[in-house]
């Protein structure tokens, strides 16, 4: 499909200049009469029929330009089709009668006799026009959407899943699994309680994992649910130089994309100072429409940098959900990052 671009303005002129020379031919076979009584005569009409159809198809390109511009297909399509509709018959009429008139009066060298009365006869022949060339504007317009929505498509499907395999990336690195081990050896000799207790936590953080990467979504309780899984895991690790406080509940129908709490939070650990003196809290609350993410600050020597990546992957995902964005604030003594909360029915 490469060749077929409506993007490359030499093959777009090309596109239209031929079905303005073919739209020219149908008016002309079917609406003038004395074309077929010689050269001179179908010249004649065929230059009237193309004077139509350059006036039509100039006037639909620079309205239709100025609807997408404003209304697109996509969000806006009852005010497109009502505004579409208005503006393009009102147009056509408009130039096929000015057009009518400058060209009588070229060829015949006077104008109409009754030139309202000729004019209300012949309008239906503007309208006529008029929609033929919307249905080749719709139907290239509708195609362009349609690429692009399939583009776009593709495009998320591949963002989705470099995230998702981020996010299982960041569970299963080495980093994580000996740390988790190590910490479980520890436990194994230390409480066997608390050890089998650290085994059912791990093996539900990985269930949470691979159950939800064919999942473009999932519900706020779920998230939490894997969430705690997920602190334990650091409190125990951290012990007292480790907090994390949940300062809300969830509520019904509310989304949001997998595992994006659980990266938060492991961006808080991964760039931060945590020691005996310098103790980290890391609080998940709702702020409105919004759950916030915030620890005080205390940066490791590579966080600023570091971190921009798991963020900006973060805000590509919610971008296809919803237009609210997330906001990220940075005081000399905090950090947070608030996500919108997506609702059924609202993405």
């Amino acid at each position: 499909m490469r060749g077929f671009c409506f993007n490359n303005p030499v093959r777009r002129f090309l596109l239209n200049l031929a079905g303005m020379l073919v739209l020219a031919l149908l008016i002309t076979l079917l609406f003038f009469d004395g074309y077929d009584e010689g050269f001179r005569e179908f010249a004649i009409s065929y230059g009237w029929a193309v004077a139509i159809c350059v006036t039509q198809w100039a006037g639909h390109s620079y309205i239709y330009g100025l609807l997408d511009r404003r209304y697109s297909w996509r969000d806006h399509q009852v005010k497109r089709a009502i505004f579409g509709s208005l503006a393009i018959i009102g147009y056509s009429v408009f130039a096929y009668l000015v057009v009518q008139i400058i060209m009588f009066w070229l060829v015949l060298g006077r104008l109409p006799e009754n030139p309202f009365y000729w004019a209300l006869r012949t309008s239906y022949i503007a309208i006529l026009i008029s929609f033929v060339v919307s249905l080749i504007f719709v139907a290239i317009g509708f195609f362009r959407n349609w690429k692009e929505s399939l583009l776009e498509a593709e495009r998320f499907k591949a963002e989705m899943l470099m995230y998702k395999y981020e996010s299982l990336q960041n569970q299963i690195n080495p980093h994580f699994l000996f740390n988790s081990f190590n910490v479980l050896s520890d436990l194994i000799y230390a409480d066997q309680k608390k050890a089998v207790d650290f085994i059912r936590q791990l093996s539900q953080l990985f269930r949470y994992v691979l159950d939800s990467r064919d999942r473009e979504l999932v519900t706020i309780q779920e998230e939490l649910e894997f969430l705690k899984a997920y602190s334990y895991l650091l409190q125990t690790r951290f012990e007292e130089k480790l907090t994390i406080r949940q300062e809300f509940e969830a509520k019904e129908h509310e989304m949001i994309v997998p595992m994006t709490l659980q990266l938060l939070i492991e961006n808080c650990v991964k760039h931060n100072e945590i020691s005996e003196l310098q103790p980290l809290t890391v609080q998940i609350a709702r702020n409105g429409e919004y759950l916030k993410v915030e620890n005080n600050l205390q940066l490791k020597s590579a966080g600023p940098d570091s971190r921009k990546t798991g963020l900006s992957n973060i805000r590509q995902q919610f971008r296809y959900f919803t237009n609210k964005e997330i906001v990220i604030t940075e005081s000399d003594r905090s950090f947070s990052v608030e996500v919108p909360v997506i609702k059924l029915g609202e993405q």
